[in-house]
């Protein structure tokens, strides 16, 4: 069957661009290519596999689950469903990680880690810092090594556990987390992609807040003087989180907005 043939055929009943990247990963190409060949033939093997995984996209899994991988920030990442799948919006936050990052040698935390987005492109930007991530899932910290040594970042150093105790009394310049921030029980983790990423790294607590608070609460022990925490947060959070952030004790708090004009990072410094 043509190429061409069967991206109309998935069309009909997929978005035409998950359509395309679906196919390019059972072809092994890029969706670019699918236009300049599309009057190549696919075996009956290729296309078998293609329409399972059209069908499996379908009944709701996400195209990031299926081919293994999605794009962040100026990388790929291996993703499954131990993680949460990279959004855009995280990209703000590793963008005022950035700023606030001084040149030469310094220690950042990445909390939560998951695949490793943020501590990888911190370490790619920034090849002079000492970044450190945790997770308190074994099986996202294996997925975010995988990526760690595919992208030449292995300096990296992944520890098991929950939020700050795997740093024992260690302080840092600057932390970051883009933690579960959904109510238990929120009607959006019943639809879309959601119902398929580790519940664990979507949802904290009846008002979603409770892992901000851990983050909010240990920071001052875990920050040099002057060091920044930075957030990520749901749209309707940032007044809330703000609170949180001044609560215990941090200054210059403030909350920066994503494209779409959203709430979505709250950051504050140690005095």
């Amino acid at each position: 069957m043509r190429i061409d043939a069967l991206l109309r055929e998935a069309r009909a009943r997929l978005d035409g661009g998950e359509a395309e990247l679906l196919l390019a990963h059972v072809l092994g190409h890029s969706p670019a290519w699918l236009f300049a060949h599309g009057d190549d033939t696919a075996d009956d093997a290729l296309q078998a596999e293609f329409r399972r995984l059209v069908d499996r996209r379908v009944a709701g899994e996400p195209v990031a689950y299926l081919v293994g991988r999605r794009g962040f920030w100026t990388f790929d990442l291996d993703v499954g469903p131990a993680t949460l799948i990279p959004r855009p919006e995280t990209e703000l936050l590793v963008e005022l990680v950035l700023e606030r990052l001084p040149p030469g040698a310094v220690d950042v935390a990445d909390l939560g880690t998951g695949s490793g987005a943020i501590a990888l492109a911190v370490a790619k930007e920034r090849p002079a810092a000492r970044v450190v991530a945790t997770d308190a899932s074994a099986d996202a910290l294996s997925v975010a090594r995988c990526n760690a040594a595919r992208l030449g970042l292995d300096r990296v150093r992944f520890l098991l556990g929950d939020w700050y105790a795997p740093l024992a009394g260690a302080q840092f310049d600057l932390i970051a987390s883009n933690p579960p921030y959904i109510a238990e029980g929120d009607p959006h983790l019943a639809r879309g992609d959601l119902r398929h990423e580790p519940p664990t790294a979507l949802a904290s607590g009846v008002d979603g807040l409770d892992a901000i608070r851990i983050l909010a609460a240990g920071a001052r022990a875990h920050l040099r003087r002057g060091g920044w925490l930075l957030v990520e947060h749901g749209f309707d959070q940032g007044e809330a989180v703000r609170a949180l952030l001044a609560g215990a004790g941090l200054r210059d708090v403030s909350t920066a907005r994503d494209l779409e004009d959203r709430d979505r990072v709250t950051l504050g410094r140690a005095p």
